[in-house]
């Protein structure tokens, strides 16, 4: 009998089209789960999609709700920045979909991309600590597929169950208010700003943590790859700063890289935090 999880990840599992015309899996619970078991942790990934991802990796159990199709995005580089496609979209997922324990994890993270989380889950987790990354409660799409932001448009009061929510200024459509709307009604949360950082607000404080210097590759799923660390990070530690500072360094490791092949062991983000350069 397999020891249940301990990480615990929800929302679609991707594949990302690649310009040509290849695709790479992608998605919240593909980066995060990946770095939670490179970092010890017993994984468990809860997904919809055509069929089941598979990891090589140790340590990762993946629980699949069978759809008609996985969930397809597309990004385009254009100059004046990203341009995101949704091509095709997997099932909702719920309370019913997590397998008979798996709640009892000590570290859940909810990571939808799609709208296809139930905003319920958020208060599904009481002894958890729940991290919340929540982009995919911010994005509409239009009948081409082309990826906007959408205001986030559930009741506040359930987030104050997560111990920490991570987002970027992307998510939020580069709103102040929209910032200042989840500061006020979070207890913890991390703004990402790849090669910038991240900033910490937590108590009524904020501090900028920085970037280390890298040569970025690829930009994609650093923000998972932060989430990820950042919560495995904060259960061990209880610091949100040392926590930021820990994922900062996890993150640079997945830019060097295309996709997920380049993430780091807990040895090698413990060299590079005490020999690397950070970004001023």
């Amino acid at each position: 009998m397999c020891a249940l999880p301990d990480y615990v990840v929800i929302g679609h599992a991707t594949q990302d089209l690649l310009p040509d015309g290849r695709t790479t899996p992608g998605g919240t619970v593909t980066y995060s789960g990946l770095t939670a078991a490179m970092l010890g942790r017993r994984v468990g990934i809860v997904t919809s999609a055509a069929q089941a991802p598979q990891y090589r990796s140790d340590g990762i159990l993946v629980h699949c709700r069978p759809a008609p199709f996985t969930t397809l995005y597309e990004n385009l580089q254009t100059p004046q920045g990203r341009k995101q496609y949704l091509r095709a979209r997997a099932l909702p997922l719920g309370l019913d979909d997590v397998p008979a324990g798996w709640g009892q994890a000590r570290i859940v993270h909810l990571g939808p991309l799609t709208q296809e989380l139930d905003p319920a889950l958020i208060q599904a987790f009481p002894k958890a600590l729940l991290g919340i990354t929540p982009q995919g409660w911010l994005r509409q799409w239009d009948a081409d597929g082309l990826i906007s932001p959408v205001a986030w448009g559930h009741a506040w009061q359930p987030l104050e169950a997560a111990a920490a929510v991570v987002l970027s200024p992307e998510d939020l459509g580069d709103d102040p208010n929209a910032l200042a709307e989840w500061r006020a009604h979070t207890r913890l949360l991390v703004l990402t700003l790849g090669r910038r950082g991240a900033i910490v607000y937590h108590r009524g404080q904020e501090q900028r943590v920085p970037a280390y210097d890298v040569l970025e590759v690829d930009p994609t799923g650093a923000g998972d790859v932060f989430a990820a660390a950042f919560l495995v990070q904060l259960d061990e530690c209880g610091d949100p700063v040392e926590a930021a500072r820990f994922a900062n360094c996890a993150a640079s490791f997945v830019v060097e890289g295309v996709g997920a092949s380049n993430l780091a062991t807990r040895e090698q983000l413990e060299w590079r935090m005490a020999h690397g350069r950070t970004l001023t």
